[in-house]
């Protein structure tokens, strides 16, 4: 084997030396039966940070302005409440953030049943505010939030 190959198998991760070895994964989110582009195609990591990013934003400016009065070491940990209640309200009612609005994301069932129930939203967010979960992801780009409260993040 020549080295080059190995060292950029090492590089390009597991996946990529599984390709190369002739195993098909397919594309993010054929195995739950949505389809590869457009509206209801599995959400890009790109836009899902993005979003996450304006809400925090959002959460932190609320905080720091009607909260806190100024930046302080509380305006931080009121924002967290911000963003756990914002996540609760927003995406067990209207299926979206307003981070994920503007990156025309939604939060769908991930047996295309719809919106979350109250008790996955909660599961959901709860997660989603410990932050570890969010970090792991599986095949199809999903979170261990979204996969333990059976929800996908989808384009709109």
């Amino acid at each position: 084997m020549d080295n080059r190959q190995a060292i950029g198998s090492w590089l390009s991760g597991p996946r990529a030396a599984a390709e190369d070895a002739g195993v098909e994964f397919g594309y993010r989110g054929e195995q739950l039966g949505l389809p590869e582009q457009g509206p209801g195609s599995i959400a890009r990591p790109g836009r899902r940070i993005a979003a996450l990013v304006i809400d925090w934003a959002l959460c932190m400016l609320i905080a720091y302005g009607l909260l806190t009065h100024g930046y302080n070491q509380a305006t931080g940990n009121w924002a967290l409440g911000i963003f756990f209640v914002l996540g609760l309200l927003t995406v067990g009612t209207v299926g979206f953030t307003p981070g994920k609005r503007i990156m025309g994301l939604r939060v769908v069932a991930e047996d295309g049943s719809g919106r979350l129930g109250l008790g996955r939203v909660l599961v959901r967010t709860v997660l989603l505010c410990v932050a570890v979960p969010a970090l792991i992801w599986d095949r199809d780009g999903r979170g261990l939030h979204d996969r333990l409260a059976r929800a996908v993040q989808v384009r709109a």
